[in-house]
This record gives C-alpha cells, sequence and structure tokens, in this order.
C-alpha cells in the first residue's frame, strides 16, 4: 500500500530507531517505495541485528550503529539527509519508573541532539515518535490534541518534554516538524522476549506454550489498539506534507476504536483456537485506564486515513507470530 504520491527517488532519509519495532517498517516502506537513500541510526540497545539484515541487500541503504546521546553521531547520521524521522527512544512506562534517568537521557536528552542536528543539516522536515501517555489521567474520551492531563510516568514526561521542545524549534528556527501520538501500536517484529515485552506476542507467545499469561488489574482497561502499517502511513504522510500548516502540531494516531485488554486476549485465544485461561494481577503504576483517539486533525491536516481495522491487524500479526515462534 503507497501512501505518498511524491517522487522520492532523489531524496534522502535518516530513520533514527530503524532496527526497532516501527522504524524498521518505516524503512521498509521507503526502500520498497524508491527512496534515494535511505539511512538508520540505531544503537542495537532495544532494536534487532535482524532487522537491519532486512535491508543490506539494498544499494541505497545505509547503517550507523551509534547513541542519540552522542550529539557528534547525531550531527554526522543527519548530514546529506533532506528528511529526519525520529523513532529512536526507549520506551516502557514500567521501565521509566525503575529508571527515570536513563529514559530521560535517551528521550529527552537524546531528542534535543537530534532535532539541533537536524536544524544545523537543513532537514527540510522532522517528524518524531510522542505517545498517548502524555493524556496522564484526563479522564475524558476521545482524547483530543489540546487536552491533557496529569503526567503518571517518567515516559510519559519525556513524550511530553519532546512536544516542547519540538515546538520550541519550530517557532524559533522555523523547522517543519510534526510530532505523532502513538496508541498502543502493535504487528510484526514487535519484540515478544525481555521484561518490557509487549502485550500481544507475550499473549501469542503464552498461549501458544500453554504457559501463564497475565493481565493487569481486571482487564477491562481499553485501548485504541493500532496496526503497524497506520503508524507508518501517518509518518509518510507527515514527512512529505505538501500544505505547511500540518507542521508545528502533533497528532493522535489511532483507529478510533477501543477494546478491552480482555477481548484482545479472547480475540487472539479465537484466532489461535485455543481455550487457554489467563491470569490476573494487581494493576500496573502508571497505566492508564481507557484509551480512545480522536484522529480527525490528522485525517484533515495529513490527509491520514487508516488502513487496518483492529481484528484485520490481529490476525495478520498473530499469524506473524505463529510462524516465528513455532
Amino acid at each position: 500500500m503507497v501512501f505518498h504520491n511524491k517522487d522520492i527517488s532523489k531524496s534522502s532519509f535518516l530513520v533514527t530507531g530503524g532496527a526497532g519495532f516501527i522504524g524498521s517498517h518505516i524503512t521498509e516502506y521507503l526502500l520498497k517505495n524508491g527512496a534515494g537513500k535511505v539511512r538508520v541510526l540505531d544503537n542495537l540497545s532495544t532494536g534487532l541485528q535482524y532487522n537491519i539484515e532486512l535491508f543490506v541487500g539494498y544499494p541505497n541503504f545505509e547503517f550507523i550503529e551509534g547513541d542519540i546521546r552522542n550529539a557528534a553521531i547525531c550531527r554526522q547520521a543527519c548530514e546529506s539527509m533532506d528528511y529526519v524521522n525520529h523513532q529512536a527512544a526507549l520506551g516502557s512506562v514500567p521501565r521509566s519508573i525503575i529508571d527515570p534517568a536513563a529514559t530521560n537521557d535517551v528521550n529527552v536528552g537524546g531528542f534535543v541532539n537530534m532535532i539541533t542536528a537536524a536544524k544545523d543539516a537543513g532537514a527540510k522536515a522532522f517528524v518524531y515518535a510522542s505517545s498517548s501517555s502524555v493524556y496522564g489521567d484526563e479522564p475524558n474520551l476521545p482524547k483530543t490534541e489540546a487536552r491533557t492531563g496529569n503526567l503518571l510516568s517518567p515516559y510519559a514526561v519525556s513524550k511530553m518534554a519532546d512536544e516542547l521542545y519540538a515546538a520550541v524549534f519550530a517557532m524559533q528556527y522555523n523547522l517543519k516538524v510534526a510530532g505523532l501520538r502513538y496508541f498502543n501500536v502493535f504487528g510484526p517484529r514487535q519484540d515478544p522476549n525481555g521484561p518490557y515485552a509487549a502485550v500481544i506476542p507475550l499473549f501469542v507467545s503464552g498461549i501458544m506454550n500453554g504457559s501463564a499469561v497475565h493481565i493487569n488489574g481486571d482487564g477491562e482497561q481499553t485501548r485504541d489498539f493500532t496496526y503497524v502499517d497506520n503508524a507508518v502511513q501517518a509518518n509518510i504522510r507527515a514527512l512529505l506534507a505538501d500544505n505547511d500548516n500540518a507542521y508545528g502540531h502533533v497528532y493522535n494516531i489511532a483507529v478510533g476504536e477501543n477494546f478491552s485488554v480482555n477481548s484482545l486476549y479472547n480475540s487472539i485465544r479465537e484466532i489461535l483456537g485455543s481455550k487457554h485461561a489467563p491470569t490476573y494481577r494487581e494493576p500496573r503504576s502508571g497505566d492508564i485506564r481507557d484509551s480512545l483517539a480522536d484522529i480527525s486533525k490528522a485525517q484533515e491536516l495529513l490527509g491520514y486515513t487508516p488502513a487496518y481495522r483492529f481484528q484485520d491487524g490481529l490476525k495478520k500479526t498473530v499469524e506473524y507470530f505463529q510462524q516465528i515462534m513455532k
């Protein structure tokens, strides 16, 4: 599926965090759709070497192994790049609660390094990943970009700080910036391993292996689960926007539908043909209870239209993990 109508054969793109989940999908899209050059910057701390190996056959692909906390590496990565897509971050609310300093160093310090390097290199646009965690305890649904609440985790603070920095860079330096508030993005290549693994690969793995599957709280908390191709579309549309009014904003990137964690679990179980029962445990600190996005701003200014609904994306995702977990 193609999300742009510009000729990008003479354009160069930097994707930070391109060895990670969402970043690797953006990289793949650009390479498959004729980008002149695609450079990835990743330190492989949470990104996977396997994802980089998917791209080494493309002559227009370049990989820099480096850390966004290093300002010199950021400057090197931005050299001769037309567009900068910033996905690199230290994810996970629980990890940020355990180690807030590391989250701040990567997500705030690293962000400032990258946006400064992009500005100094004369990038045509800088598009970055934010998060629905910035809504905090704001109780109203659906979530609209102008209305946020008290932040509930260091991770949320780091993403809000990025948005504030981006707004200042847009104002002071006339840099074309756009932030994308992701709502529970899922899909192939999401890491199923480690203490901060995402919920869908954990559910699939547990059900397939007959091992304990934990649901935090009562499972009735809701999320606007968003298939990764929708996030890719939003990034491409934001990077290549014809409308200058599209920049200087943050956008909700989701589907505009929410489902409970229980219904997610039951849907996965149904796809796998299993009756494996979950185990319920205490709610997780820092989690938002309910989430649902108003996506009208992204629709209006970016032309964003979700191509995949929840069930469509979930089926593709479960089938992917079935294959790699066999």
